[in-house]
């Protein structure tokens, strides 16, 4: 009987993590989002935002040293890998 307990309550948890990440996964892909559209806006009104850590960033890109762009871009911003290499490939591709 105990051990019907114990897998009954790993499977609701093991489903409860599920759950919780599927919504996680939601809600940064939402928050990608918002950020993407928050940054045309801010450029089509021609707003200058100002982050800091960002030139090194840029300067890192513009140098060819995509590894370290990436690097620095995911220090200053706490960003994951799959943003800051999206990220730094943009900033290239305006060079």
């Amino acid at each position: 009987m105990d051990s019907v307990a114990l897998v009954l309550i790993a499977l609701i948890v093991f489903v409860s993590v599920i759950g919780h990440e599927a919504r996680f996964s939601r809600l940064d892909k939402r928050l990608t989002r918002i950020e993407r559209k928050l940054d045309l806006l801010l450029g089509h009104l021609d707003v200058p935002v100002e982050d800091p850590g960002m030139d090194e960033v840029a300067a890192l890109a513009r140098d060819g040293k995509p590894i370290e762009a990436m690097k620095a871009y995911r220090r200053v911003t706490g960003a994951g890998l799959k943003e800051a290499k999206d990220a730094v490939d943009r900033l290239q591709e305006r060079r």
